[in-house]
């Protein structure tokens, strides 16, 4: 179960307009991937990528510590969102400002500070997961930043990752800790089978070990595309006959054919008598529709009420 305080009121869920924040949004996911690739290239590949996903907290919105040749670093945003702090093992630190600036300008100071505390580190500069990246080096349409919305997002992170957290408790089998994706930037939470999964013919090798076995997975995501405002997904991989058909829950909730994830829209969610209960009723949905289909994951896992 997770540690962290929840209030259970509707109006300690921050709105979060997707076309209020767009363009701080989008610089936002830059700076990320940019900090998560570094993460990328100085840790120990594991299984399913689990380090390199990014974690959240009451305090800070962290990534966790990265080994280098010579110790351990960490870099973290406070929670007002105003700087973000690398901290190394051997007692040496660096403080960068957030605020409005391009793309380019955020990945040459933060470069430039992790070599001035010894850090010598190299990343491939394209982006992934956008429609349309730019080297991060030469972004400079990129470059908004309003700190009242990246800790409205914020606080919509430490919330979910409360929810997903319990959710995550009521399952005994193998599963991912609640964390965020810097490349997608959703956070999620996944149980895995245990059983092999088809392999994905033509997939990227990313891809291929993600999903090399059966999974489902629930998460929030802030939107984009034909999503016009941010959302709530659960999906099965791969997707057990049936599956698509199963009734929705909460009503609300739909099932999206393109995406084949069914969603659940943030502000139905937000504008509940109970989030919270919302949320969870949701992710329990997920398990199941497992159940009911004929060849669902959870059909010898095991869900269960504290």
């Amino acid at each position: 179960m997770s540690a962290h305080a929840y209030n259970n009121n509707q109006n300690s869920w921050p709105e979060l307009p997707l076309e209020a924040w767009q363009d701080t949004y989008d610089t936002l996911h830059m700076w990320t991937q940019i900090v998560g690739k570094v993460r990328l290239a100085l840790s120990l590949v594991s299984i399913t990528g689990g380090k390199l996903r990014c974690m959240s907290t009451p305090a800070a919105s962290p990534l966790q510590g990265f080994l280098t040749a010579t110790g351990s670093s960490k870099f973290s945003s406070t929670s007002s969102n105003t700087k973000l702090t690398i901290q190394t093992s051997w007692n040496s630190s660096k403080t960068l400002p957030l605020k409005p600036q391009s793309v380019a300008d955020f990945y040459a100071e933060f470069m430039s500070a992790l070599h001035s505390l010894g850090i010598q580190v190299k990343i491939w500069t394209m982006p992934v997961e956008v429609p349309t990246p730019v080297r991060f080096e030469t972004d400079t349409q990129r470059a908004s930043y309003d700190p009242e919305y990246a800790h409205r997002f914020w606080q919509v992170l430490i919330l979910c990752e409360t929810v997903f957290a319990e959710f995550r408790s009521r399952f005994i089998g193998k599963d991912s800790p609640v964390h965020f994706f810097w490349g997608s930037f959703d956070l999620c939470v996944t149980r895995f089978s245990g059983r092999r999964a088809p392999e994905r013919v033509g997939a990227d090798p990313v891809t291929r070990e993600a999903y090399s076995h059966e999974v489902i997975s629930a998460g929030f995501w802030p939107g984009g595309g034909e999503i016009k405002g941010p959302a709530f997904y659960a999906y099965a991989a791969p997707e057990p006959a049936g599956f698509a058909e199963q009734p929705a829950q909460p009503p609300a909730a739909f099932y999206h054919p393109q995406l084949h994830e069914f969603l659940l829209m943030y502000d139905d969610v937000r504008q509940s008598d109970s989030p919270r209960a919302a949320l969870l009723s949701s992710c329990k949905a997920l398990t199941r529709r497992q159940l009911t289909s004929r060849t669902g994951i959870a059909r010898n896992s095991n869900d269960f009420e504290i």
